[in-house]
C-alpha cells in the first residue's frame, strides 16, 4: 500500500475514532465506520479529489454518462453545475450505504468481520457493482470462512476496457493491492491498525 492512501486511511480512522469524521456533512447521524473508510478510500483513488467540482465525461470510454465527484453518474448528474466538497459527499453517502447493505447481503461472515475488512469489501461493490460479486471466487471463499483466500481474490479485479480491449489499469492494480491489503492484514493483532478502532467493530 502506497504512503499516501495509508497516511489518508490512518487520519480518516483516527477522526473516526474520536467522534471527528464530520457527522454535519454526512447528514444528521454518523455513518458506519466502514462506510467513511470505504469513501476515503473511493475518493483517493476514484480522482483524489481531481474531479469534485464540473461533471466530466469517463476517460475510459466514448458515450459514457457524465460523472462528477469519485464516480457518480446519474440522475444528481448534473451538466455545467460546480459540485462542492460537501456536495459531494452527500450525493456519494447513500451509494456507499447501499453498497454496505449489498455487501451485508452477501457475505455470511460479515459481522465477525473488523471495520477495515467490511471497508475492503464495500469498496469491491461500490466500486464494481454487486452482480459483478455475486457467484465470484472472492464470496464463494469469504462464505466458507476462508477469508484470507477472498482477500487474495481481490488482486485479480484489475481488469478495464480502454479502446475496446480488456486490459489491466495501473489505477486498479494499486487500488486493489490496498483492497487485498486492508483485508488481509490491517485490525489484525500486532498490526499497527489493531486498535485504532477497536471498539467501532
Amino acid at each position: 500500500m502506497k504512503d499516501a492512501i495509508k497516511r489518508r486511511l490512518l487520519q480518516a480512522a483516527t477522526a473516526i475514532a474520536m467522534g471527528a469524521a464530520g457527522v454535519a456533512t454526512y447528514q444528521s447521524q454518523q455513518p458506519p465506520a466502514e462506510v467513511l473508510l470505504a469513501m476515503e478510500l473511493g475518493s483517493h483513488f476514484e480522482s483524489s479529489g481531481r474531479h469534485i467540482g464540473t461533471p466530466y465525461v469517463d476517460r475510459l470510454g466514448k458515450g459514457q454518462p457524465l460523472t462528477v465527484c469519485n464516480g457518480i453518474t446519474g440522475s444528481e448528474v448534473v451538466a455545467g453545475r460546480r459540485y462542492t466538497p460537501d456536495d459531494c459527499k452527500r450525493i456519494e453517502l447513500p451509494r456507499y450505504l447501499a453498497a454496505e447493505r449489498e455487501a451485508r447481503g452477501m457475505f455470511v461472515h460479515w459481522r465477525a468481520y473488523n471495520v477495515w475488512v467490511r471497508a475492503s469489501i464495500i469498496d469491491m461493490v461500490f466500486n464494481l457493482g454487486a452482480p459483478a460479486l455475486e457467484g465470484s471466487a472472492l464470496q464463494a471463499r469469504a462464505n466458507v470462512g476462508d477469508l484470507a483466500g477472498a482477500c487474495e481474490q481481490m488482486s485479480r479485479w484489475v481488469r478495464g476496457t480502454v479502446a475496446g480491449q480488456k486490459v489491466a489499469l495501473p489505477g486498479l492494480v494499486d487500488r486493489r493491492a490496498t483492497t487485498r491489503e486492508l483485508c488481509a492484514e490491517w485490525g489484525r493483532d500486532g498490526h499497527f491498525s489493531a486498535h485504532i478502532l477497536e471498539a467501532k467493530k
